[in-house]
């Protein structure tokens, strides 16, 4: 295995699929078996990356069943648990995906998801091979689960009824991706795995097909990946997943090593959003067994050396700043160090679009800030401010600023507020809007109920300082009083009619509209098909007008230039324009 490093494997997959289901069980593997890290999630979705490293003893006593006698070549497996596509989308490494091969969890009850479609696009983006896992085949009618046991036997031994229901999940499975441009077919029957993608039907809860799954990624790995497993050599590369304060240590970081090694005491430079800064490993350690990184809790190994691919924690003085999912690079040359400087300047620059006129997004970590930023941009939002950090009080200040109510927004994903920020929004005559969560498509979800909250506000704000065009019908038998004054019962047909608007009767202005009101109710206005009585002020019923007359409600001049700008419906747009029409046959310029 000399001259080899282990492949690192992304987990990605649509909400609730079973992402974090399967690598607690891969987890549990082993004298090592780690316990659930579901709980600590927010919403059960794992935002932040972690990495579970496997031994390749531990693969080895598992699928041995499969291998026929032989082994593994690699020093194991080392997963990186993300949150679907946006983490895995934004981590780079040289160029290319931090992760060597994917499994993509797919519910075969439920098919793809708008996840599982980002994932396969970004998939495709990036090249990366990979394989589907086809989950939760236990709640398929009739299936009979053994807890760890391989899926070449459990197909053997569901009945045949059972084994249809699967064919036909699996056919509509075939379909979906078709859509995408992939070709799939069960694993035990791919002849050629350059061509087709293998999917492993498997049960995460129970562990069935587990065993399955592994030998397929691993196998793959080895006979495909030979090249870049075994391009190791040279200083030491690492993504940051995580700045975190440890007891007796102060600033920590958790990395991925995906290239060469690192020890202690070697210069490494780091990304700052200041740019490149330098420094030295002081303290390394390693998670001991297959502890998760994010819980290891006490279970790390102090370590003089650390070889990619490996999960790692290092200490080092000088660590402010530094920039969650970018790069550290280990320099060993002078020459080594202005090359580590220079590339470390570029990646300060954040990859985000801005635009004069836009929305505010904050995040913790780099992949974060620019997944959010991806998602808006897919959706045509502007950004005008992206930053790392907490949401503060010039953040809130910067979005007062926005000429466009509707980007008066701050979107925050997996960052808090300061209570002086809090407290500038409460204070704020603006309508400015804090979004938060540490899901970001709960954040796009409140943003999009949000904005169409804030258009029909928007909007009636609008019409009450605007007179709306409309039509009445009088109706028969609801005159209540004949003058002075008139109060007669009307139907609204078109429009709106609002208090103070004066009443056309062929193109003759009449009285002028004193109130509207519904039973005891008194109303400002009354729209299309509103049934109201009115009282009229200088008409009298059966002189200026009768029951069953049709009367058109005018407007002001000044108010039909504002209604030429605004959003109306069908019918107000018609009323309208016959007003224009009747007021220019004595003013050509009326309303314009």
């Amino acid at each position: 295995m000399a001259g080899r490093r282990q492949p690192i494997v992304a987990v990605l997959g649509h909400v609730d699929h079973g992402k974090t289901s399967l690598l607690d069980h891969v987890r549990s593997l082993g004298e090592y078996g780690r316990a659930s890290v579901m709980d600590r999630e927010a919403g059960g979705i794992t935002q932040h990356i972690g990495a579970t490293e496997v031994p390749v003893d531990v693969l080895n006593e598992l699928c041995s069943p499969l291998l026929g006698g032989k082994s593994f070549d690699s020093p194991g497996l080392l997963f990186i648990d993300t949150p679907g596509h946006h983490s895995f989308s934004t981590l780079r490494a040289r160029g290319g995906s931090l992760a060597d091969i994917a499994i993509l969890i797919v519910d075969v009850m439920e098919g793809c998801k708008p996840q599982t479609r980002e994932s396969l696009r970004v998939l495709k983006q990036s090249k990366t091979p990979f394989v589907i896992a086809a989950n939760k085949v236990d709640r398929l009618h009739g299936w009979h689960v053994e807890r760890g046991r391989a899926m070449a036997r459990a197909m053997r031994d569901q009945s045949k009824e059972t084994i249809e229901l699967f064919e036909q999940r699996y056919w509509g499975l075939v379909g979906q991706f078709a859509e995408d441009g992939f070709n799939i077919e069960r694993y035990d029957r791919v002849k050629d795995f350059t061509k087709d993608i293998a999917l492993v039907p498997i049960s995460a809860r129970e562990g069935e097909g587990i065993q399955d799954l592994l030998t397929v990624v691993i196998g793959l790995a080895e006979r495909y990946l030979a090249e870049q497993l075994t391009d190791i050599e040279g200083p030491g590369q690492a993504t940051v997943l995580e700045m975190k304060e440890e007891r007796g240590l102060g600033r920590t970081l958790d990395l991925i090593l995906h290239r060469g090694s690192i020890s202690k005491g070697d210069e490494v430079v780091l990304v700052t959003n200041q740019g490149g800064v330098s420094t030295h490993v002081k303290g390394l350690f390693c998670p001991r067994g297959m502890s998760e990184m994010r819980d290891a809790g006490n279970r790390w190994d102090d370590s003089d050396v650390a070889y990619a691919a490996a999960g790692i924690k290092i200490s080092a003085p000088s660590l402010d700043g530094v920039l969650v999912g970018t790069t550290l690079r280990v320099v060993n040359s002078d020459e080594g160090r202005v090359a580590a400087m220079a590339a470390a300047d570029e990646e300060s620059n954040l990859s985000i679009e801005l635009d004069e006129e836009g929305v505010c997004i904050k995040s913790d970590t780099v992949g974060g800030l620019e997944a959010l930023a991806k998602e808006l941009g897919s959706k045509g939002l502007p950004i005008r401010e992206a930053s790392i950090g907490k949401v503060s009080r010039r953040d809130v200040r910067s979005a007062e600023a926005s000429s466009d109510p509707l980007h008066r927004v701050i979107m925050a994903f997996s960052t808090d507020i300061l209570a002086e920020a809090e407290a500038e929004i409460e204070g704020s005559d603006a309508g400015v809007r804090h979004i938060g969560s540490d899901i970001i498509y709960r954040i796009l979800e409140e943003h999009e109920e949000w904005v169409e909250q804030r258009v029909l506000e928007m909007e009636e704000e609008r019409r009450e300082k605007v007179a709306y065009p409309g039509r009445i019908l009088l109706l028969p038998d609801h005159t209540f009083r004949v003058s002075k004054p008139a109060v007669v019962g009307v139907r609204v047909l078109a429009g709106r009619i609002h208090v103070g608007q004066r009443l056309l009767k062929q193109g003759r202005r009449l009285g002028q509209i004193k109130s509207i009101r519904l039973g005891e109710e008194s109303m400002k206005e009354a729209i299309q098909g509103a049934e109201v009585a009115i009282a009229v002020g200088g008409v009298t019923v059966g002189r200026q007008i009768d029951e069953g007359d049709v009367l058109l409600v005018d407007i002001p001049e000044s108010h039909a230039r504002k209604l030429r700008k605004m959003e109306m419906t069908t019918v107000e747009r018609e009323v309208f324009e016959e007003l224009l029409d009747l007021h220019r046959k004595e003013d050509h310029f009326w309303g314009r």
